[in-house]
């Protein structure tokens, strides 16, 4: 599959990537370095691991949703393409779980023309002006064992599971409510270089590196998930094996890396995700402010030489 451009182009709606509710891309709203307050990124009750919007990245902080539509004009392309070579089309059923702001919800139903999407979110504040007789916005929490909405031709998450800590039994319950000869499509972070040693001083890990205070903010970032709100990568490589456990075949998977660079959505949401979670990055010891600060300057100026973070996407049909 070619890779996906930097931006989207324009869908049959004419938003041409835009997120649909004020009329702007996020590009155009040009935010500060440091984005709004450091008010999340807080530690998760007795001390244990918090849960995503509620100990982190909170939807009410201001720029939230922008913050997410940087990642969707980042990876939408890639999951569009991918959905439509599995088949996505007129008369199937769509279960899009974590919707977020909506994105691939509101292509589905706009421009893929399935006969239904079921976006769910435990906060469906950015879902509630998408819906119509297409696009049913249903505010469940995927963990909960109860939950169980009926059964789909496409079932798809993206950038969930990783943040889950019982994600192997979320990942079961999604593949139980794929239709016979639907599909299960799943994406989550891969990371290529922050977790690499030092090795020589000509290496890129090497801490004379110019691109060492990014590597060690990813590092911090990684972290900082971890201990705030048990997000974990660790185990995401392995999908392809966990979907056909889970009972699925024609298991296939793809690992896409954006770009970085001045301007791009995906420089945007580092930045904007290193400003929320600061507070909590200096914390973990693995960076101080001037090394943080230094590698927000390299990645803004798009003099950073580094890897992004990817996502790897998996998918499998249910016999």
């Amino acid at each position: 599959m070619p890779a996906p451009p930097a931006t989207p182009g324009p869908g049959r709606d004419g938003r041409d990537g835009r997120d649909g509710r004020d009329g702007r891309s996020p590009g155009d709203r040009s935010p500060g370095r440091h984005g709004p307050p450091e008010r999340n990124g807080t530690p998760g009750r007795n001390g244990s691991p918090g849960r995503y919007g509620e100990d982190a990245f909170e939807p009410d902080v201001p720029g939230e949703s922008e913050r997410i539509d940087y990642g969707a004009l980042t990876y939408d392309p890639l999951t569009r393409a991918r959905l439509l070579a599995l088949g996505v089309g007129p008369g199937w059923r769509c279960l899009d779980a974590g919707a977020g702001t909506g994105t691939v919800s509101r292509w589905l139903a706009q421009d893929a023309g399935v006969a239904e999407v079921v976006a769910v979110d435990r906060d469906i504040r950015f879902l509630s002006d998408a819906a119509d007789a297409t696009l049913r916005p249903l505010e469940a929490d995927v963990t909960d064992p109860s939950f169980d909405p009926g059964r789909f031709d496409l079932v798809h998450t993206r950038f969930l599971l990783m943040h889950l800590p019982g994600h192997e039994q979320v990942l079961s319950r999604l593949a139980g409510l794929v239709a016979p000869g639907g599909w299960l499509l799943v994406g989550d972070a891969v990371e290529l270089t922050a977790d690499t040693s030092p090795e020589s001083p000509g290496s890129p890990e090497s801490p004379e590196s110019p691109d060492a205070p990014y590597r060690a903010a990813m590092r911090a970032m990684w972290q900082a998930l971890r201990e705030t709100i048990g997000t974990d990568i660790s185990w995401v490589p392995g999908y392809p094996q966990q979907l056909r456990a889970a009972g699925l075949t024609d298991v296939g998977a793809e690992v896409y890396v954006p770009p970085l660079g001045t301007g791009r959505p995906i420089t945007s949401f580092w930045l904007e995700t290193w400003a929320r979670l600061r507070g909590p990055m200096l914390g973990t010891g693995l960076v101080d402010a001037r090394t943080l600060d230094a590698a927000e300057e390299s990645l803004a100026s798009g003099s950073c030489t580094g890897l992004s973070p990817g996502m790897i996407s998996a998918w499998g049909r249910r016999p």
